[in-house]
């Protein structure tokens, strides 16, 4: 599983809602890209680009086990989930191919981001030791 985390801190471009519709445009078109080529390559599973932190809630099991929703994260992290993909791929080398790839998808001026992509194996079962 490939995690793009956006962080404000340590970045050198504004966020996405100042950017031009062209930025934008070609942002999307470039992980439209991504996704197609992991298609032909029989390595795509699934993945979504996810909504901004004004979007996401954080949920608990309250008494009874009531779920109690709160919005965030909150204005003051520095960081948020902006997407995933689900790859199958030959070789873990390669999934760390395919997230430093979608590290350059371009931002402002058509300059690679390299936000960090991490990278998790998806595991299908427990140990077999347990």
């Amino acid at each position: 599983m490939l995690l793009m985390q956006f962080s404000a801190a340590g970045t050198d471009f504004p966020p996405i809602d100042t950017w031009t519709p062209e930025e934008i445009r070609a942002h999307i078109a470039f992980m439209g890209e991504v996704n197609a080529k992991l298609t032909a390559d029989g390595e795509w599973v699934q993945g979504e680009g996810l909504g901004g932190p004004a979007q996401a809630r954080i949920v608990r099991a309250g008494e009874g086990g009531v779920p109690v929703v709160t919005e965030g994260p909150f204005p003051e992290t520095k960081e948020f989930l902006a997407g995933w993909w689900i790859v199958d791929c030959e070789t873990p080398q390669r999934a760390v191919e395919i997230a430093a790839h979608i590290s350059t998808a371009p931002g402002p001026g058509g300059r690679p981001l390299n936000m960090p992509i991490e990278v998790h194996p998806v595991m299908s079962a427990p140990p077999q030791e347990l």
